[in-house]
């Protein structure tokens, strides 16, 4: 105990600072605080040294019960309790009540407690304890050794303790469970326990499993899907609880742009556990509670994840989308989304929206799957109709803009990259007997003549709604097919007035509904405009995907000189919106990129001319800018894609709610982000850059390609021929000044206005008055950008031969020391070179150096020999007796033991060669 004490004390004296430094900060030095602190202080102190086990229990409760109430008892515990309760957990795992004590102080601790007093912005006592108590990975292993004690309130505390913990302190704790040996593993078993700890655990884990790889890895390792799928079958499916909703949520965790766990999920499991929470009966209207509905939720967007396949930069993603799609719609769950999003009315709409979209994935550049949707029926005998028509139906009869959004990309997805299907559906767009019929008395028409129906609608009963909504989806019919523009481009309407017996194509009538909802959204009130503020802009998409690469299309569209007039109107006019103004200028430039008339009036010329005249080239490629900003918003379609989880589930449950919430932000309507979508915005900025290079190619070349022959190029009466060709050389030096001059004004001032694009106008009183001005300019400005390159390229090669020229003084300089050093090495080799021819002079003329003795040397090395062969000699004839010594006390043992040496020795040294004296010498 007296350890106890020491630490507790040592703990106190530093909590002070603590308390003081942080405690101030957030929660001031009132009385009542300190108060807490006392107490906090003191019942630590009875934990710490108390003696009495029932005293030590009776604090932890107390202590508990201070933590839950009081911030400032929170922060007190925080500071100075952490080291002694985590002592507790260690020490004293034999003392259950004890260790639940300290473990429920614990969750106390770290479980906010709200106050409408003090600022939004304070600390949290909460958070700074969960930090405090994640930083070391020695408190995380510790916690998660307590997971295998015996006691259920042992474990379940511990369990609601690291939930707690990853609320604020996510990554730490991610970091530090890797780094535990078996940690997953222990939280894996938690599945395997009962039910509450189950459930506890269950949540721990879809918490650890958000953005983090490596978890999910280790966890899909140990067998994760099963003990899904175990579950959700005990619950009951999609009739089940909350625990299935947590479920279908780390099912999701774990495959969300992750191929190999879906392909993981596909072999072991298979798609069968899926499709049986999507499973529900028909007729079931009054079943659909919030709970069952947020599943439902849940196994659909497990069902898009499977359909997008993984990470878009992953090379084989499309083929895991492919394989996918198959394995789902080989269980058949294409029946069960027609169900859900189709026939069952009564389902909640989020639900039916989904469903839509997971149909539209479903058949997404799949052609398999495409001829399965085509084939199907939906309904009951004897109202059964196909998919297609009931879905279009869908489009044309829903009050609510999400579900025509989602309906609409069933459409987009059918008719990406599937001819054959724009091809079978353009087929069936005719007009029918029954074409006075509602929109519920034509179940039996065919789907084209529902389509058509609801085009020309606004000529019978003005439901513009209809008309709009018919158009996105003829948008996407022809989108990128020209067989099918030209096809739909036949169809003759009558005109409003039958009895004049005449028709018109379906295009002009198209433009006859965009003129008819431009002058009626002026007469509604506020909420009906802004209701019908995307029907114009999708109207115009159908005109822009119809014109695009279609001659057919924009002559058909130009025969009428008012339909021309009327899009000028829409680009010019402040009275509409800034996303119809580009629109309509995107319409004009596709009546002059792919315009093929050479009719005076018609052709690519007279548009640009309307342009420049009616608009202004500057004020037109304004209209561009003002589409882009009009666009550039965050995609409320964004909502179907957010992540499910307990705090959004409730609402992605009500896609009403949301609608408003997106409709009150601004102007723009929802429905726009989803219908004006990045790849048409792609397609409007190539168009814009097409038509600014093609505006400048127009002005640069003559209005028509013939003109009338002037009267002065006859030959008058009595003109020789010599003075004729003479007159007509100067007539065409004349005519070529003048078109050149008015050339090179065209293509200037056309270049001056794409450049500019927006740009303020200049002072005109500064700007040259003629073209001839202008080129002599230009050409001056070109010189002047000729002598500035010229001169660049100048101060580049002055810094090269400086480069040069440092480079080889430098190997002057090396050079120079090198020489220096042979020079060196020479003067050495002279002097030693003289020294020797010195001492060769002395020893020639008998000087006083001595010649040596070679006789006494040879001797003397004899000697020496001599010596050296004697001393090694010796040793060999003591090696030699030694050996011999050996040999006989071997041969003694050897008679002892009765063997006869004679004969063991005989024939021993007889094949030994006796080296020669000539060898040794």
């Amino acid at each position: 105990m007296d350890s106890r004490s020491i630490n507790f004390r040592g703990i106190a004296g530093s909590a002070g600072n603590i308390m003081q430094g942080m405690g101030k900060f957030v929660f001031g030095n009132e009385m009542s605080e300190s108060k807490e602190d006392s107490y906090v202080e003191r019942y630590l102190d009875r934990i710490c040294n108390g003696t009495i086990p029932d005293d030590r229990r009776s604090a932890m409760t107390e202590l508990q019960s201070l933590v839950a109430e009081s911030r400032s008892a929170q922060m007190s515990f925080g500071a100075m309790g952490f080291p002694i309760l985590l002592n507790v957990l260690k020490e004293d795992r034999e003392d259950v009540e004890l260790v639940r004590g300290a473990l429920e102080t614990f969750v106390s601790a770290l479980t906010p407690i709200e106050t409408s007093q003090g600022p939004k912005t304070e600390v949290q006592p909460a958070s700074v304890n969960s930090d405090l108590l994640s930083r070391e990975t020695e408190n995380i292993a510790l916690l998660l050794s307590l997971l295998s004690e015996e006691d259920f309130y042992v474990r379940y505390y511990t369990i609601q303790l690291l939930t707690a913990l990853l609320t604020n302190s996510l990554k730490r704790l991610q970091e530090a469970i890797l780094l535990i040996p078996r940690g997953i593993t222990v939280l894996m078993d938690m599945l395997m326990d009962r039910e509450v700890i189950r459930n506890e655990a269950l949540l721990l884990l879809t918490y650890l499993t958000r953005d983090a790889e490596e978890i999910q890895k280790i966890v899909v390792f140990e067998g994760v899907f099963e003990k899904i799928f175990s579950i959700i079958r005990e619950e009951g499916y999609s009739d089940g609880g909350v625990v299935v909703q947590d479920c279908l949520e780390l099912l999701n965790n774990l495959i969300r742009h992750n191929a190999s766990n879906q392909m993981l999920l596909k072999e072991t499991m298979g798609f069968d556990p899926l499709i049986s929470i999507l499973k529900i009966r028909r007729g079931s209207a009054f079943n659909f509670t919030q709970q069952k509905t947020v599943n439902l939720l849940g196994a659909l967007d497990t069902v898009e994840l499977l359909l997008m396949g993984g990470p878009s930069s992953e090379p084989g993603k499309d083929a895991n989308k492919i394989a996918n799609q198959t394995a789902l719609a080989q269980k058949n769950i294409l029946d069960h989304l027609l169900l859900l999003g189709v026939e069952s009315q009564w389902a909640p709409v989020a639900l039916r929206c989904m469903a839509l979209r997971c149909i539209g994935n479903l058949v997404l550049r799949n052609p398999q799957n495409l001829d399965t949707l085509v084939n199907k029926q939906v309904g009951e005998e004897p109202h059964v109709q196909p998919a297609l028509n009931a879905i279009l139906s869908i489009i044309l009869r829903t009050s609510i803009a999400q579900e025509f959004v989602a309906a609409d990309y069933v459409f987009k997805c059918f008719c990406e990259r599937n001819p054959n299907g724009q091809a079978l559906l353009a087929s069936t767009i005719a007009p029918h007997p029954n074409q006075g019929a509602t929109h519920g008395a034509a179940s039996d028409m065919p789907f084209g003549s529902i389509l058509l129906q609801a085009l020309v609608s606004s000529d019978v009963n003005g439901d513009m709604e209809a008309c709009c909504r018919a158009s996105s989806v003829l948008s996407h019919i022809i989108k990128d097919n020209l067989q099918c523009k030209d096809r739909v481009l036949q169809i003759q309407l009558e005109t409003p007035t039958p009895s004049l017996g005449r028709t018109e194509p379906l295009l002009h009538r198209i433009v006859t509904c965009l003129s008819i909802s431009g002058s009626t959204e002026g007469e509604n009130d506020q909420s009906t405009q802004l209701e019908e503020s995307y029907i114009q802009p999708v109207i115009l998409r159908l005109l822009i995907t119809w014109l695009v690469d279609c001659s057919n299309a924009v002559n058909c569209l130009l025969e009428s000189a008012v339909h021309l007039k009327y899009i000028i109107e829409l680009a010019s006019s402040k009275r509409y919106t800034a996303c119809v103004r580009g629109l309509a200028a995107v319409v004009l430039s596709t009546c002059v990129l792919y315009n093929a008339s050479r009719e005076k009036g018609h052709d690519a010329f007279a548009v640009a001319d309307a342009i420049s005249q009616k608009i202004g080239l500057t004020a037109y490629f304004l209209r561009f800018d003002e589409l882009r900003k009009s666009l550039a918003h965050p995609s409320s379609g964004q909502l179907h894609r957010k992540q499910l989880s307990r705090s959004s589930a409730n609402s992605m449950s009500d896609f009403q709610e949301i609608e408003e919430e997106e409709t009150n932000k601004g102007n723009q309507h929802p429905v726009l982000s989803e219908i004006l979508d990045l790849q048409f915005i792609n397609s409007v900025s190539k168009l814009e850059a097409d038509i600014r290079e093609n505006i400048m190619d127009i002005f640069s070349r003559t209005k028509t390609a013939t003109a009338v022959l002037p009267a002065e190029l006859e030959q008058k009466n009595g003109e020789v021929d010599g003075e004729y060709i003479k007159r007509l050389k100067s007539f065409v030096e004349k005519q070529c000044n003048e078109m050149q001059d008015l050339l090179a004004r065209n293509a200037m001032l056309a270049e001056d206005l794409v450049r500019t694009g927006g740009g303020n106008t200049a002072d005109t009183s500064q700007q040259p008055s003629s073209g001839r001005e202008r080129v002599q300019i230009e050409a001056l400005r070109q010189e002047l950008m000729g002598a500035k390159r010229q001169i660049e390229a100048l101060k580049i090669e002055k810094v090269q031969i400086e480069a040069e020229a440092n480079n080889q003084r430098n190997l002057a300089v090396k050079l120079e020391s090198d020489l220096k050093s042979l020079s060196d090495a020479y003067n050495s080799l002279e002097q030693a070179n003289y020294r020797l021819d010195t001492e060769v002079k002395t020893l020639r003329q008998g000087g006083d150096v001595p010649y040596p003795d070679v006789e006494a040397i040879k001797a003397q090395a004899k000697e020496e020999a001599e010596k050296d062969s004697e001393a090694e000699l010796n040793d060999l004839l003591v090696c030699l007796g030694q050996e011999q010594t050996k040999v006989e006390k071997l041969s003694a043992k050897l008679v002892e033991l009765g063997e006869d040496v004679d004969t063991l020795l005989q024939g021993i040294g007889d094949d030994a060669a006796i080296p020669d004296d000539d060898d040794e010498e």
